[in-house]
Formats: structure tokens, sequence, C-alpha cells
């Protein structure tokens, strides 16, 4: 037994652990729906908590992992100008790629019409959560008081604050070099314990399987077949074509590489639906298989999670068209070119809220006199959706932080090419050698 599982790679299993997961969900619910004792002992017992353990293990590592990989990173840079050119390379991809991904929904809700011939009511209602301003924003992202940040969460606040701190160990001499030393050592053991958590996962990524497909009806997927196909598909395009030529024009390296080593992290994205709880294995994926340097990735990859949004993006641009189509309301061409603006500017301006997707989609329909109400619609597959959304965002983070890493001379071409890279990495060894 020891012979075969040794022959199962990390992305077999989790694979295997997301099919049988499946498989019971849709089994539970067919024919034991009415099963009390299974409900409440499996469905609601066993596989709730092993999906929540694996969840909160996961966002366990989050703030520890952004705060030590950054200081790590920043301590490490010769020149400290450096930062600021790293920065304004990502945050124009990130807007870049979101404003590419909100035109491509746009245009496959126009050519596909999914809410044509609805002539829906608007009988459903949604409340919309108030986003705060751009200026709010930025004014929250420096913190009074970094122990809370971190307490709560604030991955923007925790990213500024690890910035400073590395900033001012790089120039503190001797001293500096100390503590940069402990850093690299924390740094390592964090990521062993990022390696620890990958290899349980299948058993974790089976248990939310389980328990989303016992209560996932196809009902509703059905009554929205349209809007879920051409939202899915377009998500599809994004991830394989518009990241992948990207990819390669700005990196000379093979999109297909790229895509064969980003498995295990589009697998934990998908299971998860969160990008902030995918950041621990986007950054050992970008590393570690990549040859990315720490001192790009540790920057790129959370910031990615907060402000990249391409998978909810493209979801505004289809949900817009087809609340337009469905309620009979035809927008005009600056109407698209303002719902573009809105979503890309949203992405920053929204970051960090909860129920982020919703948020901004209930900016963009205001912005352009859409009913808000018509979310209500669509928010029984959104579920499912949010999956492949979360996967989508994630691959934007990874491909911006080879760009960018590629473009800074911080990346390890020959690691990158290695198809082997980083398993050694992810193999865990409870005996000593």
């Amino acid at each position: 037994m020891n012979a075969s599982e040794k022959k199962l790679s990390l992305t077999t299993r989790v694979l295997v652990g997301m099919a049988l997961g499946v498989l019971a969900g849709f089994v539970i619910r067919t024919l034991f729906a009415d099963a009390a004792l299974v409900q409440e002992y499996l469905v609601n017992g066993l596989f709730m908590v092993g999906g929540k353990i694996f969840i909160a293990s996961l966002n366990m590592l989050v703030v520890p992992l952004i705060f030590v990989s950054l200081v790590c990173g920043t301590s490490s840079l010769k020149d400290i100008s450096t930062l600021g050119r790293l920065g304004g390379k990502t945050l124009a991809f990130y807007l870049f790629t979101t404003a590419v991904a909100i035109s491509l929904a746009l245009l496959m809700g126009e050519l596909f019409k999914p809410g044509e011939g609805a002539d829906l009511a608007t009988s459903s209602t949604f409340a919309a959560r108030e986003a705060p301003s751009l200026a709010e924003v930025i004014i929250n992202m420096f913190p009074t008081n970094p122990i809370n940040a971190m307490a709560q969460g604030n991955t923007l606040q925790i990213i500024v604050f690890a910035v400073l701190f590395g900033i001012a160990i790089s120039l503190a001499g001797k001293s500096g070099e100390r503590v940069a030393a402990l850093f690299v050592d924390l740094n390592e053991v964090i990521m062993k314990l990022v390696a620890l958590l990958m290899n349980l996962a299948p058993y974790g990524v089976f248990c939310l399987m389980a328990q989303l497909f016992t209560s996932l009806g196809l009902d509703a997927i059905l009554n929205l077949i349209e809007y879920f196909l051409v939202l899915a598909g377009t998500l599809l395009l994004h991830a394989l074509v518009t990241y992948s030529t990207l990819f390669r024009v700005f990196t000379g390296l093979s999109p297909i590489t790229f895509l064969k080593k980003m498995e295990d992290a589009v697998m934990f994205a998908f299971s998860t639906a969160s990008s902030n709880a995918t950041i621990p294995v986007t950054l050992e994926t970008t590393t570690r298989r990549m040859g990315v340097e720490n001192r790009v990735a540790s920057f790129t990859v959370p910031l990615g999670a907060t402000i990249n949004m391409d998978g909810t993006a493209i979801m505004q641009g289809v949900a817009t068209a087809f609340i337009a189509q469905a309620f009979n309301i035809d927008l005009t061409f600056g109407d698209y070119l303002m719902v573009i603006m809105t979503a890309t500017l949203a992405s920053i301006g929204t970051a960090g809220v909860p129920g982020v997707g919703m948020v901004m989609l209930a900016m963009v329909l205001n912005q352009v006199g859409l009913p808000v109400e018509g979310i209500a619609l669509i928010i029984g597959v959104d579920r499912l959706l949010d999956m492949i959304r979360t996967a989508v965002n994630i691959t934007g983070d990874a491909v911006v932080t080879c760009i960018v890493g590629k473009s800074e001379g911080a990346m390890n071409v020959s690691r990158f090419h290695d198809p082997h890279a980083g398993e050694k990495e992810e193999d865990v060894h409870f005996t000593k050698e």
C-alpha cells in the first residue's frame, strides 16, 4: 500500500478526494435526503466539521505566512526603490487583467444573450451592502494597531506593516541581519507547515465536496442554464486564453507548463472558494514549483488575493448583461464603458469587504440604472460559480507573479522547466531519516 501511495501525486489524491466527495454528496441527496441520522451525523456532522477544520487550518496560516514571507522578501531587497517599481508593475497588471476580464464578459453576454426572453418582473429582493469609498480604503490600509490587523486578518494592513518592518530591518545593519536570519528560518518552518496541510488536503476536499453536493440542487442550475454556461465558459476562456497569452508574451515561457504546475493551487481554490485561504498554496506553487523569488511572490500573491478579482469582474459583466436582458432594459455603449470602469476600480475599492462579489455587482448595477434586486435571480447558482471564479482569480495572481518576477530577474527558469520542482518540499516524513 505504501508503494501505491507514493505513486499517487498530491494532485491525483486531491482529484480522487474531490470526485469521491461529489459522488458521496449526490448519493446522499438521492437516497438519504430524508434520513435524519445521515443528515445530522454525516452531512452536518462529519462532513461539515471536516470541511470547516480544513478551511480554518488554511486560514490559520494566512496571516503568519503573509507577514513572515513579506518581511523576508522586503528585508532582502538591495535597493528599497525597487519596491516602488515592483508595486507599480503589480498594480498595473492586476488592473489591466481586470479590465480585460470585464470587457470579455460583456462581449460574451451580448453575444449569447443568456437573459433574453426571460421577461422577469422585479419581485425579488436583495439588500446590497454599502461599499466604502476609495479614499476610505486607502486610509484604512495603514494600521493603527498591527496586532489588531493580524487578529482581524486585514490583508492590506498586514502588507503595509510587513513592508515597513522589512525596510526597517534592511536599514538596521547588524541587528537587522540577525532579525532577517530569524525570519528566513521562520519562513522555512511555515512552508513546511503548508506542506503538511497540503498532504491532508484530499480528506478536507472530500468533506467540502460531499457537504456541498448534498445541498446543491441541479434544478437551480437548470433554471439558469444559459447564464451558468456563458459565465463558466467566459471564466475558462479568460483563464486559458487571456492568461496564457499574457504569460507567453511577457515571460517567453510555456503557458502549458505553467497551467500544469497550477493544478494543486487551482483545486485548492475550487474546493475552498476562497482566494485568501489559498494564499499558502499559491505562494508555495509560485516559489517552489515555478521558481519566482520570495521577495516578489510574497508581495504579489497576497496583494492579488486582495485586489485581483478577474473572476468576480467576469461574473459582474455576464450578470449585468443577463439582468439587463431579463428585465428588457437596453444598455448603451456609454453604459458598457461605465461598467468596465466601475468594476475595475471597485476591485480595489471593495478590497477586504465580506461578500465582495455581490457588493461590487450592486455598485455596477446602480451605476448603470439596473435593478439591484436582479441579483436575487442569480444567487441560487452563485456558490458553484464562485468556486470557478476563485480558481480563475488565483491563476491570475500566479500569472502576474511570474511576469513581474521574470521582468525583475527574480525567477529561476530552470526550476520552472523542472517538472518535479517543489515535489520534495511537499513530502512530509514523520520519522527522521
